[in-house]
């Protein structure tokens, strides 16, 4: 059931009316009713997948009582052990297993050898990226004693599978969403338009400028052997913003559907393209995901404690387990690595932390060094893109080799662009509004707040006439495969 669905449009309204008309005199049914439209939601996708999420929601409830509850280390290691090689094996079967066994296969035939190894036929199960990390958080946390183990079932359930959240994310932590599962929530008129409000931005993300991008994206990538460098170029560009469009806008209709429930997500994006070095960007990108790496795996491993070749290899490490956590894919550890290699002076010369505060805090125009800044942050993000989005190794090399040639100082040829400037334009417009509404948690937050509600509203109804204007074939958004 995706956000952009006919049918999430009609399940939506029918779990609210429920929620605070019906189950609304008792928190514990309000939950059961979560739970219940959480696993609908999820079967929607597969019904059989359903199974292994709540296989994993058992494991980790149990594994997390039994950590609690040993008396010796040697009892609460082996149930901390257990949940982990369980959770990971999991996805290490689902995810990994055919690129390990491919990659091994294709490693010993450079040695004369030929092997045929079994190639498991299974399908992804949507969303076992997010579920399964919000799994393992919730039982380090335990295990390290930062939190206590949950004894209410449906609570910690609807913690894990949550349905805005739960195929792409954000990456919650139990620190944070299980004390709002458990607390009594009151409908809260002024929350509820900021979720609405924030939904209407993210479904303008998603349908008029990731889908519409895509279009130009996957027919220069498809076809990349065709077009010349210039041409390229644009195709990278295309799909910097279809990749941001389409997640940051999930992003945003996900926290904007729990806030109607009273339930407040973490923020996911926080305008990554207006970033001034790489460290900032990824201070703004996917949120959940890079802070989660932060404190389950660069700070257990030292973090920035030990000497420049322990920070330098701590880096590393998180950014090539970042790539390979999207996809088994070389491409995605290349893509990886050289954001590995983008942030490296940062970490050498100790400057990771320069810029915190909003671009042109204080200005609407940027200084001529902060555009410049965001302008090399953007190319670099771009051209890591190729490889995030190229089919493998020889397609990115072969796409970055003809950027990299005479043809790039060609006019671009795209036989689409001249029939299709109007995407220029509102690509335009969107990067207008968003700068305008950087300093917000979502670009619209504020906007139109102190005008004239006729103005305001003209505002709005533009958006969904826009969103309605370039709705065709529902398109799956770009997460659900990781």
């Amino acid at each position: 059931m995706l956000f952009n669905s006919l049918n999430f449009a009609i399940f939506l309204p029918v779990v609210f009316i429920l929620y605070w008309f019906v189950a609304n005199k008792s928190l514990k049914f309000q939950n059961i009713l979560l739970l219940i439209s959480s696993y609908f939601f999820y079967a929607c996708w597969d019904w059989r997948f359903l199974f292994l999420l709540i296989f994993s929601t058992m494991l980790d409830y149990f594994s997390g009582i039994k950590i609690a509850e040993s008396n010796n280390l040697k009892a609460r290691n082996f149930w901390f052990w257990l949940s982990i090689s369980i959770n990971l094996g999991f996805l290490g079967v689902f995810k990994y297993y055919n690129f390990f066994i491919e990659s091994f296969a294709a490693g010993v035939a450079n040695f004369g050898l030929t092997i045929n190894p079994l190639i498991l036929d299974v399908l992804l199960p949507v969303g076992i990226s997010f579920y399964t990390f919000h799994g393992l958080s919730y039982v380090i946390d335990i295990y390290k004693g930062r939190i206590k183990a949950e004894k209410n079932l449906v609570d910690y359930s609807v913690f894990v599978s949550f349905f805005p959240l739960l195929v792409a994310g954000p990456i919650e932590r139990a620190t944070h969403l299980l004390p709002q599962i458990k607390k009594e929530r009151f409908f809260d008129y002024s929350k509820a338009v900021d979720g609405l409000r924030q939904i209407l931005w993210g479904l303008f993300k998603k349908v008029v400028i990731a889908d519409q991008c895509a279009q130009y994206a996957n027919d220069i990538f498809n076809n990349s052997a065709e077009y010349p460098g210039s041409t390229l170029v644009l195709g990278a560009i295309f799909f910097a913003f279809q990749i941001y469009g389409d997640f940051s806008g999930y992003s945003d209709i996900a926290i904007g559907t729990a806030r109607l429930f009273g339930i407040d997500l973490l923020r996911n994006f926080a305008f990554p393209y207006f970033s001034r070095d790489i460290a900032e960007f990824w201070r703004r990108w996917h949120i959940s995901l890079s802070t989660w790496f932060r404190d389950y795996l660069y700070i257990p491993l030292g973090g920035s404690k030990g000497g420049t070749w322990m920070k330098i290899r701590n880096t590393f490490i998180i950014f090539l387990v970042s790539g390979f956590w999207h996809g088994a894919n070389w491409t995605f550890i290349v893509w990886g690595f050289l954001h590995a290699l983008y942030i490296m002076p940062s970490v050498i010369f100790k400057t990771n932390r320069k810029n915190l505060d909003v671009v042109a805090q204080n200005r609407f125009v940027p200084t001529l060094k902060e555009i410049l800044q965001m302008s090399l942050t953007f190319s670099l993000v771009a051209f890591a893109w190729i490889f995030f989005r190229a089919n493998n190794l020889e397609h990115a090399l072969a796409y970055i080799s003809e950027i990299f040639s005479k043809s790039l100082f060609t006019y671009p040829k795209y036989y689409k662009i001249d029939s299709k400037k109007v995407l220029f334009m509102i690509l335009f417009l969107f990067i207008l509004v968003e700068w305008i509404g950087r300093k917000n948690e979502f670009a619209i937050e504020k906007i139109g707040c102190k005008t004239p509600k006729l103005l305001r509203w003209c505002f709005y109804y533009l958006i969904i006439f826009a969103i309605f204007n370039f709705l065709g074939k529902e398109q799956q958004f770009i997460y659900f495969q990781f």
